[in-house]
């Protein structure tokens, strides 16, 4: 008998503790917690479909939320939310998250979040960050876009406008400058900071005696190009500085080809610039584990103002002179030097 009231009593307090929690609303309509049709109960409603003058509070959405301000939802969102300024959701599940400022999942995400400054989920992300400046989650599943910065710990695609950082990268990593990363054989930025990847300071000539002193950063497939020289053919006194992207392509133990695309500006600070971009392919060997030599053929597009540099190449393969003082030419060259890796 004593069994008996204890399996009772616990299957009241079962009943109690879940119909506390499952109060469901086809509709809930309000300004801010507590004025609203579910009133001061509004935490503990499921609602299918929810508007909000101010702000809305519930503990689950199944269909649509829309809010002026912010929507506050305790446990998991289905379906679409969308706020002014602000979503503060325990976890998302096929949904749609769209908020003028800032998008908080405390839990882990799965569908689209799209933000006006950023998107931060605590746990993991299964598909697509959009922030007009950040986003953060743990290991995502998907896609990370941000004006300026993403962050994440193991993640297939990232692109910031300026930096991302993550632990381990499966696909690419695309930056207006750096990536940072402990495993990233695809990143794309200026600099590349890979602790599994290579780093090396190369110097090297080209056919016309600019010499570049550079800084060459990625994984073990693409890296950055980020490097300043001086040209010591030309009259003028023309200073440079390179920017560019490459790849190693393996052939043998010691022995790669460099494919490299890089754009050189000079000037002398005075008057004119000159602005070259260059496309080649490098030859490269290894000594040890450190110094590589490399040399081969390239191509390039010269675009030249006010005379800058105009008596570096006299061959070219193409060339027009415009009546603003300009000068556009396409012209084979060669570049070779030595890197060290470090």
């Amino acid at each position: 008998m004593k069994t008996f009231f204890l399996t009772l009593m616990i299957g009241c307090v079962t009943v109690v503790t879940y119909a506390q929690n499952s109060y469901y609303a086809p509709a809930h309509v309000g300004i801010v917690y507590p004025l609203s049709t579910n009133g001061t109960n509004a935490a503990k409603y499921t609602n299918r479909f929810s508007l909000h003058a101010i702000a809305g509070l519930s503990y689950g959405e199944t269909g649509v939320i829309i809010s002026g301000f912010s929507s506050i939802i305790k446990d998991e969102a289905h379906g679409v939310q969308i706020a002014g300024f602000s979503n503060h959701i325990g976890h998302t599940n096929k949904s749609v998250t769209l908020a003028g400022f800032t998008n908080i999942i405390h839990q882990r995400a799965d569908g689209i979040t799209i933000a006006g400054f950023g998107n931060f989920v605590k746990q993991d992300m299964n598909g697509i960050q959009l922030a007009g400046f950040v986003n953060t989650a743990g290991n995502v599943s998907g896609l990370q876009i941000a004006g300026f910065a993403n962050k994440a710990a193991d993640t297939k695609l990232q692109i910031a406008g300026f930096i991302n950082i993550a632990k381990k990268v499966k696909g690419v990593q695309l930056a207006g400058f750096i990536n940072i990363a402990d495993s990233s054989d695809y990143p794309i930025g200026i600099i590349n900071i890979v602790r599994n990847g290579e780093k090396q300071v190369a110097l090297s000539i080209d056919e016309s005696a600019t010499t570049i002193a550079s800084f060459k950063s990625g994984g073990r497939a693409l890296y950055g190009i980020l490097g300043v020289g001086y040209n010591f053919k030309s009259e003028q006194n023309l200073y440079a500085v390179q920017a560019g992207i490459g790849w190693h392509l393996p052939l043998f133990a010691n022995f790669r080809i460099n494919v490299e695309g890089t754009e050189t500006i000079m000037a002398d600070f005075k008057k004119g610039v000159y602005s070259k971009w260059t496309t080649g392919g490098y030859a490269a060997y290894r000594f040890g584990s450190r110094i590589e030599v490399f040399a081969g053929p390239n191509i390039n597009f010269v675009h030249i103002k006010d005379g800058a540099g105009s008596d570096l190449i006299s061959n070219y393969i193409w060339s027009k002179s415009r009546s603003n003082n300009t000068f556009d030419g396409i012209f084979a060259g060669v570049q070779g030097g030595v890197q060290v890796r470090i």
